[in-house]
């Protein structure tokens, strides 16, 4: 790697300067696809250079702009924009909530990212104040987290002294004060579901995050799985339910989609997605259509249209492919690649649908379309 650029492999995004980093870091360059002539050129030093690259890049080849990320990004853009009120009025919440694997995490880094980027360039690194100014504060909860937890793991991003000893109200305090100091603007909470829910209706979590949304001058943004089944955008039929119906009210469910190929749009944003990753695919013997046309049903069928299971099983299968010297990607390379344990337990029906024709993952030519 060259000198003065981060190790971006290095990094917890739950702390500012990490999050500062990766923020800010360039963009990493692609490795130049050589053919096999042209590796045969290099030297036993530069190829192992060059693997490396290779094998850093494939393992990083996200995000993807696809559909799902464009329409979470625009109804992001729209909330945190649109929350400008003055402090004595509470701002609107989100909460990102999906199933796994479909790329809620890394599609939420990605707007805050860009939203850093923004605030940064339209208002400086420093507040009028002389703090550091911080638009995101970034919050990675743990498995069975209380509010405890929560206000000591927001005190953490920023690197607060006062973050090891107090109560869960001092906790509270010393955080408000960090957001206000550095003009916090989003307040990212991610695995949300990790948080102690003592009962059916979340009355106590839905409490704390009511007093962050009342307190802190942010808009909440919450990222978790089955948000909805916990009870954070219930009624509530019971008085004590009350402070929960207010959460709901505030909040704005945001989801993200997996593929589909049960119509031609679906079928039609999933060649997209191929196309668009094997432009980013860096092997020898690589040639367009590889994944869009050879491996198109296959590939659908492993993934189960999940965009977190098909990156992961194209990464671990150019991480293969350059290893073995096969310098492509084929099914029959494929099959000897592990993918997460959902997705192999969900693809045999898949597959017996495709291999009989009953599904299909490409989509209908516009010429046949037309006629």
């Amino acid at each position: 790697m060259a000198a003065g650029l981060p190790i971006l492999g290095n990094l917890a995004l739950s702390r500012k300067e990490d999050f500062k980093v990766f923020a800010e870091a360039v963009r990493r360059l692609q490795p130049e696809t050589l053919t096999r002539a042209g590796l045969g050129l290099l030297s036993s030093k530069a190829r192992a250079e060059y693997d490396r690259l290779r094998r850093e890049w494939h393992a990083n080849l996200g995000p993807i702009k696809t559909p799902q990320l464009s329409e979470l990004h625009e109804d992001l853009w729209d909330i945190v924009d649109s929350n400008l009120q003055d402090g004595d009025k509470a701002k609107g919440s989100v909460a990102v909530d999906a199933f796994p694997g479909l790329g809620k995490t890394t599609s939420v880094l990605a707007f805050a990212r860009e939203f850093h980027r923004r605030e940064i360039s339209e208002q400086g690194e420093f507040t009028a104040a002389g703090h550091e100014r911080w638009p995101v504060c970034r919050v990675g909860l743990t498995g069975n987290t209380g509010m405890k937890d929560l206000n000591r793991a927001i005190l953490e991003f920023f690197g607060h002294p006062g973050r090891y000893r107090g109560t869960t109200t001092q906790l509270g305090q010393r955080a408000l004060d960090c957001v206000l100091s550095c003009e916090v603007r989003v307040l990212a909470l991610d695995d949300l579901h990790f948080l102690k829910w003592h009962n059916a209706s979340g009355v106590e979590v839905s409490n704390h995050l009511k007093w962050i949304a009342n307190e802190f001058p942010v808009t909440l943004l919450m990222i978790g799985v089955g948000l909805a089944d916990k009870g954070l955008f219930s009624e509530g039929e019971a008085d004590s339910d009350a402070a929960l119906a207010q959460t709901g009210r505030r909040t704005t469910r945001l989801g993200m989609r997996p593929f589909t190929i049960t119509g031609e749009a679906g079928r039609r944003e999933w060649r997209q997605m191929l196309k668009a990753l094997e432009q980013r695919v860096v092997l020898a013997d690589k040639c367009p259509g590889m994944l869009a046309d050879e491996l198109s049903d296959y590939l659908f069928a492993r993934s189960t249209g999940h965009i977190g299971s098909l990156m992961t099983l194209i990464n671990r299968g150019c991480q293969r492919a350059i290893r073995c010297g096969d310098e492509r990607l084929s099914q029959d390379l494929l099959d000897r690649v592990k993918n997460d344990e959902a997705s192999e337990n969900a693809r045999r029906e898949l597959e017996a649908a495709l291999q009989n024709g009953r599904l299909t993952s490409r989509p209908q030519p516009r010429s046949e379309k037309a006629a």
